[in-house]
């Protein structure tokens, strides 16, 4: 018996082109990534500061609660539609949608907001590594440990501008491009 392994392009099948593997791959690894610094963040709905050295007075509890907990839920909710730019749900709208449900997306509608936001998100990254490298003041920590569970849970977030951009690139590519034949 023998078995016999056939290399094909990766799709995820219901793309009108063929994803590449990288894209796949980081579409998916980036909800993943921000999952650390959401989670950190819940434990400040509850004034409980990870070990930051804050004056500013607390909120009321009514008010942080949804707001840390909203934080934590919009950043993923936006990870996911990153995985928009690698299936067929980015090209053509889901047909539960009422009204629009089948019809085809522009790919300027998903190229545009996406690189918004990379670039969005790029500017935040160089302003994490501006301050953690003293640059500009930034939160301090009762000790190196909190400091260092901070930039282990937060650090993640530098990688989602680029990621973004990289994937709406593919994306570019892959809509936008005619296709190639070898």
């Amino acid at each position: 018996m023998t078995i016999k392994l056939i290399h094909t392009a990766p799709s995820t099948g219901d793309t009108q082109r063929p994803v590449p593997r990288w894209a796949l791959r980081t579409a998916y690894a980036i909800p993943l990534l921000l999952l650390p610094s959401s989670l950190w963040r819940l434990p400040f709905a509850f004034h409980f500061e990870m070990g930051q050295v804050d004056d500013a007075a607390a909120s009321p509890l009514w008010i942080t609660i949804p707001y840390v907990f909203g934080l934590s839920i919009l950043t993923e909710a936006v990870a996911l539609l990153c995985i928009g730019l690698v299936r067929g749900w980015g090209e053509v709208v889901p047909g539960w949608i009422p009204f629009i449900g089948g019809k085809r997306i522009r790919p300027a509608a998903v190229i545009v907001p996406a690189t918004i936001g990379g670039l969005i998100m790029t500017a935040v990254s160089v302003m994490m590594a501006l301050t953690w490298t003293g640059v500009i003041d930034g939160t301090g920590y009762e000790n190196g440990w909190w400091e260092a569970l901070a930039k282990i849970c937060i650090t993640p977030i530098a990688l989602w501008g680029p990621l973004t951009l990289a994937l709406t690139y593919a994306y570019y590519v892959r809509r936008c491009r005619p296709a190639t034949t070898a």
